[in-house]
Formats: C-alpha cells, structure tokens, sequence
C-alpha cells in the first residue's frame, strides 16, 4: 500500500537561504507523525509544504498516492489547525465548524449531521450558538479542530495547537488528541517544540535541526538510540547526561574511565561494548543512574559520587552531581538517602549508555 504522505528530496530556499534540505520522509495510513526541534528548524516551513501554502524548491511529495507538488491547497484533502485558531469572530461556533461545507456546496441535512457528530466527539454541544469571542483557549481549540475533523480529509495538518494554551490545559487537549487519533485513525502531521509532546502523542518523531533532519524514528528508538548529540541533548526532560570519558579496551571488556572533582576517576566495566576510540561521550538518561538496589539489572555497575544538590520533585527526587567536569542528574526515588554534600553510592545501568564522537557527535554503539 502506497504511504499516506510521501516526501522525497524537497527542498526550500528563500533567494539564496537554504531553509530546509533533502528532506525525505513517509508516512503509512493512520501514523501520527511529529516534526519537533526548536525555533527555527524548519518544521513550521516543512507542515506549510505539505499543505502547499509554500511552495517548494525542489523535490516531490505524494498524498494519498497523488503527486501533490505543485495542486493547491484546497485539491490536496487535507485539514490544518492553526496555532491562533483562525475563527471567524462574527460567526457561531456552529457556522464556524460548517462554514466550509457550506462554501463546498454541501446539503444542509449532512452538515448538520456531520456538525452533531464532531460536536458530541468533542464535547462542544452547548457551545454551539456561542461566538468565539465568549471562549475559552480550550474551548477555541476544539471548535478549530471540529472545523477540521467536518472535512474528514485524508490527512490532518497541526501546526503548534496547543502553544496558546497554559500548562494544565495542554496536557489534557494532548490527551484528547491522542484519543481522537486513536478513534478515528486518522493520519495526522503535528508540529511542537515540546519534546514531551512528541513523545506522547506521535508514532513517528522527525528531530530536525537547521532544516536538516537529524533523525527518524518511534518514540522509544529517539529516546533510547539517539543517532547524534544534538537529539541526545535535544529529547528527553531532565535531558540524557553527556560525559566526557575514556573508554580501554580490557580484555573482553572496556574500561569506561570517568573524571571525578578532587577525587579518583570513576571506573566502570562495560562488557558489550568494544572498539571504542579512546575518547568518547558517555551518554546515560537521569533514569539510569539510580539508587543501588531499585533496579536490578545485570548491567549494574556502582561508584560513590559526591553529590552536589537535592531535588525533591513528588515521585522522584534529583540529584545532581559533578562527573567529567559536567553537572549530572541523577533521577532517585522519593525516599533516597542522598543528601547534598555527602557522597552517595550510585547504580549506573550500561545496558543502556550511548556512546558518541566527540568530534563528529555522531553515535558509536
């Protein structure tokens, strides 16, 4: 079966500024993907592409199996959501939903079929004879994406739809996108900043980085095998730790060597990795250096290191501590014993350390 979305070799420059290059990807039917990276990147180029209120440079892209390139928006069966909603003030919230039908040419009896329907999905019922103007952010944001859903289209567009939104209210509109993406399994291309919105809500992450994707992937193969530092770096809150280290080849083993402020190295023993240049960056998630005891895992290896500061934060207390002349996090359990100033034993797990070039940033493992 032919993808949903299929882009390939696209490029786009304003006069002589690249803004996105050799951007390939595909997407099957019913995948939601996001494209994430900050400010600047070029994924908000990248959604005005697809739905063609950019024109590209060079390249191709396919929806829906139909070579879209150069059709307008409007020929292309797609839907967008705005970040500013883009309402029509004067408008109910009813005429604002069936407002494109209506221009379509579309019977009175279907749009009102359709509208009853969208309105129940997403629990807008009694705010149908309100105008915008008497909404609330979320309220706004489900009418805009009601508007999208009348059309029925074979790929729906989001760009950034919750960024006007406070932080309570954004996780539960990303909740209920998720749901709606489960429901109607739709294809949906959503573009954020927030990498924790990325995460939940995608089946497919697009890390971009000056109109470059750095890579491709499930939320699990970004966050646990991330291909360079910059999406090491980029996803995952509190970030992956990067430590500078040495990394000998001991035996079967390698010898990870770690610089420790006013004290001895840290030596850890990796028993998977070989062939390691000597110089590398030791990349570990602050979930992976833990309490002795709370894991259990046969890649355990322990150290005592000095912590610096303590961060109670509910279900998980931070420390954060010094190694390789970085400031570390570790994520703990709530009833640690660690204290700051004091040193502690730590667990790091190297069943699940990436290891990076430091000069090219690429990964190595």
């Amino acid at each position: 079966m032919a993808p949903i979305l299929e882009i390939n070799n696209l490029f786009k420059n304003y006069g002589s500024t690249e803004i996105l290059k050799d951007i390939n990807v595909s997407i099957d039917e019913g995948d939601f993907l996001v494209l994430v990276g900050p400010s600047g990147c070029g994924k908000s180029t990248l959604l005005n592409c697809i739905a063609g209120l950019e024109p590209i440079t060079s390249g191709d892209l396919h929806i829906g199996g139909r070579n879209m390139t150069n059709v307008s928006p409007k020929d292309r069966d797609i839907a967008m959501v705005f970040q500013s909603y883009a309402l029509y003030p004067t408008m109910t919230v009813a005429k604002n939903i069936t407002f494109g039908m209506k221009v379509r040419g579309i019977d009175q009896a279907t749009q009102n079929a359709k509208l009853a329907h969208v309105a129940a999905q997403l629990q807008i019922e009694p705010l149908l004879n309100r105008r915008p103007g008497q909404l609330s952010g979320g309220q706004r944001q489900r009418v805009a994406m009601g508007r999208a859903l009348v059309r029925d289209p074979k790929l729906f567009l989001f760009d950034e739809p919750l960024s006007n939104l406070d932080a309570k209210l954004r996780v539960e509109m990303r909740t209920e996108i998720k749901a709606l993406h489960h429901n109607l399994g739709a294809s949906m291309v959503y573009v954020t900043h927030d990498q924790i919105e990325a995460m939940t809500l995608a089946t497919k992450i697009v890390v971009m980085k000056g109109g470059v994707i750095q890579q491709i992937g499930s939320p699990a193969e970004i966050y646990n095998r991330p291909e360079n530092l910059f999406v090491a770096d980029f996803m995952g809150s509190p970030a992956m730790n990067l430590i500078p280290a040495k990394a000998r080849a001991n035996g079967d083993d390698t010898q990870i060597e770690i610089a420790r402020a006013g004290g001895d190295p840290i030596i850890l023993t990796d028993t998977k990795n070989r062939d390691l240049p000597e110089d590398v960056i030791l990349g570990v998630r602050p979930e992976d250096i833990a309490d002795p005891g709370t894991r259990g895992s046969s890649d355990d290896q322990q150290a005592d290191c000095m912590i610096d500061i303590v961060e109670p934060a509910g279900a998980d207390t931070f420390a954060v501590l010094q190694l390789g002349g970085k400031h570390i996090t570790a994520r703990l359990h709530a009833e640690t014993t660690a204290k700051a100033g004091v040193a502690q034993r730590l667990s790091f797990d190297l069943g699940k350390v990436s290891y990076f070039a430091p000069d090219t940033g690429l990964r190595l493992n």
